[in-house]
Order: structure tokens, then sequence, then C-alpha cells
């Protein structure tokens, strides 16, 4: 190193001093030392080797893929599904191995889960449970006076009850085997924008869940990790996108005075248009989901995203909200569809 960098490194260190004193740097440096004294020297990667993981949502999508990869590496797989005799689920029992059991699990359903259990406990290798892949979700879009409270309790029913009560379920198999409670979130967890609080409520929930369980489940040698994907909506078919004429015809006469067929209209293409964009490799969150199963050292968060998407993320978590509420509010397709209800509303 040079004496000049040298230099430049002594200058800069003695700015940080001068400008916040040594008790606030020395303070600063507290939790990167704990972070590096914490983490543990390990020879490799979790051997899979008589060692189990259940995923719920296997129908498709991220668990679909999910039950595959884990096969293939030599996990004894339970693959919840919602339809067992469906597509999804025979093709996983038509390309995977033995070591791959198909349950019918709805996890809204506190028998399906009892039976899955059992199922479980029955089967499980010699190193028990080592996973539980909360995966199961559903998502719907629309604004809030658009929605009925069932429509929000049908979406919190899967993705945040329905994790725990699995969760709830599988805690003393985990702690036998010190094993890995992994807990699907979403970018929607800290970006809110209009459309989207049905689901962005469960993924709040699900971060503020696995947080507070990360805490207890310390003691047991339990590691629980999130996946926060951006938008893989394509690759999932997570989101099923209603017409403009299903749309009208849920509302009531008062909001369709006030609204508009034109409205919906511009909503739904910027749905389409969202849903175009997201076309990625839903590899990339299965992976990350591999990797959080058999690290030595797992992350407690994986963000899956786009530069766009980190950067969307950091304006949400830290920029004032009256400065995140101007860019969602007065967006160019969101400018157009105020200036179509304000028309609607002089009318």
């Amino acid at each position: 190193m040079s004496a000049a960098v040298q230099m430049c490194g002594v200058l800069l260190l003695a700015g940080v001093l001068h400008s916040f004193g040594v008790v606030a740097f020395a303070a600063c440096l507290i939790p990167p030392i704990i972070w590096i004294v914490s983490q543990k020297q390990s020879a490799g990667p979790i051997d899979p080797k008589g060692r189990a993981v259940l995923i719920t949502g296997c129908d498709m999508g991220f668990g679909h893929l999910l039950a595959k990869q884990l096969d293939q590496l030599g996990f004894r797989v339970f693959a919840g599904c919602l339809f067992p005799d469906g597509q999804g689920a025979q093709s996983l029992k038509k390309e995977c191995s033995s070591e791959l059991n198909i349950l019918k699990l709805d996890v809204t359903l506190d028998e399906d889960v009892e039976k899955a259990k059992a199922f479980v406990e029955a089967n499980l290798p010699a190193k028990g449970l080592w996973g539980l892949v909360s995966n199961a979700g559903i998502s719907s879009w629309g604004e809030v006076e658009w929605k009925n409270i069932q429509d929000y309790q049908r979406e919190a029913d899967v993705n945040l009850w329905g994790s725990i009560r699995i969760a709830i379920a599988f805690i003393a198999l985990l702690q036998q085997s010190k094993g890995r409670f992994i807990f699907m979130s979403s970018i929607s967890a800290y970006i809110h924008s209009g459309g989207c609080s049905s689901y962005s409520i469960t993924k709040c929930g699900i971060e503020t869940f696995s947080d507070c369980l990360r805490i207890e489940m310390k003691k047991f040698g339990i590691k629980v990790s999130i996946i926060e994907p951006g938008n893989y909506t394509f690759a999932t078919n997570i989101l099923q996108v209603k017409t403009t004429e299903e749309v009208w015809n849920k509302l009531k006469d008062s909001l369709k005075s006030i609204y508009g067929r034109e409205y919906i209209q511009l909503c739904i293409d910027s749905l389409h248009e969202t849903i175009n964009t997201s076309s990625r490799n839903p590899v990339d969150v299965t992976d990350t989901i591999v990797e959080a199963l058999i690290s030595p050292s797992p992350k407690i968060r994986y963000l899956v995203a786009t530069l766009v998407e980190r950067a969307i993320i950091f304006m949400c978590v830290h920029f004032p909200t009256w400065f995140t509420d101007v860019v969602f509010s007065y967006s160019k397709g969101q400018r157009k569809r105020n200036k179509l209800v304000a028309s609607q509303i002089n009318h």
C-alpha cells in the first residue's frame, strides 16, 4: 500500500473520529465484530443423506421446482400439495425418486396438517426432519374498497396463518434435528404500493413472525431464514388477473360511478405489464432456498431481487414516507388513473 493511500486512510479515520467521536465510532464497530466472532468454521455444506424436508405449496411454482431439486440432492422430500391428484403432484411422482412423498396438504385446515404430521413422523429417515419450507401462498390485486373482509381473510389464511399453523405443528420435530425453518416472504413486505394491501399485509406478518421465532428457536439450535423474492409473478403464476368485466361486476354501483370501466382497464393493463416484465428464472429463488437448507451458516434474510428492486426497497425503508408516497402516487400510470377518477367525480 502506497504512502499516499495510507495517509488518506488515516485522514479519513481522523475525520470520522472528529465528526462522531471515539465512542460513537467504537459503537459502530461492535455489530460487525460480533458477527465475525459468531461465524463458525465448517468443513462444508450439510449432507442431505438421511435428512428430510417438508415443503408446502408444491403443486406449482417455487415449491414444485424445489421438490425436484431437493430430491436430486438426496433429501427425502415430503411435498405438500393442495391437489395430490392434480397435474403438478403427478408430475413430481413421475419425475422424482421413490424418496419423494406426495402429501395432501391444505395449510388452512388443521385436519390436513395433523395428518401430514402423522405421515411425516411415521416415515422419517435416520437423521429426522431437517427442514420445513413454508412456501404455500396466494395473491390477489385490487384497491381496498373493491375488496371485502373475506378477500383479506382468504389471503391471510394461506400466506400467514397457514405458515404459522404448519410451523407450530412441526417445531418439536425440528428441535430433535436442530434443523431449519424457511419462510417465503416477498419484497412486498417492504414495498407498499396501491392495489397490493392484502398481499403486503401477509408478508409483513411473515417477517415479524419469523423474527420472533428465530429468537425463540436459537436455544434449540434451530436456524430460521426468510426468502424475499422480487417479481417472479410469471414464473410462479401466483397472481390470477381478472378481466375488466369480472372486476366491474363485483363492484357496488356506488363504486362504478366513481371509477368507471376505463380506470379498471388501465389497472389491468398495468398488471399485465408487470407480469410480462417478470420473466425471470425461478431457479434463482430455489437455489437460494437450497443454500439456506445446506449452508452451515445460513443467512437470516435472502433478498433475491434485481438492482432496481433493491433501490426501491432502499427508498421505502430509508426515505421519508412522504417521498415514497409522492413516487407511488404520481407515477405516470397513477396520474392518469387519478385524472379519470377526478373527471368521474366532477360529472
